[in-house]
């Protein structure tokens, strides 16, 4: 038993089998060089955080681009099959729709639970806050005196009758800030608000946030509601007459002796068969670091879910608001009896 050729078989078993498990870590070590990420966004900030990423990390990163609901559907078609990794969209009412479709899994991250406070994150840990945008009253500085604001609730009042300009029922920053108003004030309360509102629209609801700050300052109507990073688009277009309206947009922030201004996120979870786990946690912990959340607020002016990083100069020079402090899975859950809501009142 202890001949030569015995102990030399042996030994050649043992490199043999030393060579498959090398060969198997390598092969793995291949397979995360790469996370597939589905995105809803489309910005150049995120295209130039995905490239740093790949730049620190030597992760690249394969990136598939389409709208929420598209890429929704693609992932429950793949089902176990899906290739991807992380999930990006916004408004934490499409996040939560994912989790309820069984498309994200819950993750364990000291990072993540540091970078982003409990009311930007799904309170199971399914999804986490990247930005955040304020859904805001915007006026012309040049001809409205905000004196006028206050609340969301009181664009409701009799005194704003044809005066508000706001987008469809169909958008879902209405639907999520209807939710909102539903979890904070009851059904009964946001039904007379929506009925209301609709008899004080300037006109019947069209276009994107951009186009109601254009009517605005055309003089169709006197406020609008609108997301605050689509007045730094604004501001920053290479179209100069875009330009000119940002520049006679004023902001109000609603609420702020109650119980603060509507905000929303865009935000990221794992996907549920993500093949590769590990890398993809550290890509969402990458994009919640003060580097990335310091280049989503100044490229694409939207708000930092990381409490230590200070808003890019323009978002700063809005002034300091108190925003809601709403868990912010509620948009998802109150999203049905929104559109219901909106349908009933005969919001279009």
């Amino acid at each position: 038993m202890n001949s030569p050729f015995v102990k030399l078989s042996v030994l050649i078993l043992i490199l043999l089998s030393s060579c498959e498990t090398d060969t198997a870590q390598q092969a793995a070590v291949d397979e995360a060089s790469e996370i597939t990420v589905y995105t809803h966004r489309h910005y150049e900030s995120d295209q130039v955080l995905f490239a740093k990423f790949t730049e620190d990390t030597d992760i690249n990163i394969n990136v598939v681009n389409a709208s929420a609901d598209e890429l929704l559907l693609r992932m429950e078609n793949e089902g176990e099959q899906s290739p991807a990794d992380v999930l990006i969209t916004v408004d934490a009412g499409r996040l939560e729709r994912a989790n309820e479709k069984g498309l994200l899994q819950s993750v364990s991250s000291e990072v993540l639970d540091e970078n982003v406070p409990a009311h930007l994150r799904d309170g199971e840990k399914y999804w986490y806050g990247l930005t955040q945008r304020a859904r805001v009253i915007v006026f012309d500085k040049d001809r409205f005196d905000p004196s006028e604001l206050t609340t969301y609730e009181a664009l409701a009042g009799p005194e704003w009758e044809g005066r508000v300009l706001i987008r469809s029922s169909g958008n879902i920053y209405n639907q999520s800030l209807m939710a909102s108003i539903i979890a904070n004030l009851g059904e009964d309360a946001a039904r007379s608000w929506a009925e209301e509102m609709v008899g004080n629209m300037a006109r019947d609801p069209q276009g994107n946030d951009r186009d109601q700050m254009k009517a605005l300052v055309a003089g169709e109507g006197d406020v609008a509601v609108v997301n605050t990073y689509y007045v730094g688009h604004l501001l920053n277009s290479s179209d100069s007459t875009e330009v000119r309206v940002g520049e006679k947009i004023g902001i109000f922030f609603p609420n702020q002796d109650g119980r603060g201004a509507h905000i929303n996120v865009s935000g990221a979870g794992v996907a549920t068969y993500a093949p590769n786990k590990a890398e993809a946690i550290r890509f969402i912990e990458f994009l919640t670091s003060e580097e990335a959340q310091k280049t989503f607020s100044a490229a694409n002016h939207e708000y930092p879910v990381n409490p230590t990083v200070t808003p890019s100069e323009l978002l700063s020079s809005w002034g300091e608001f108190k925003g809601d402090q709403l868990q912010l899975s509620k948009l998802g859950e109150y999203n049905k009896s929104a559109v219901l809501i909106f349908d009933e009142v005969g919001w279009k």
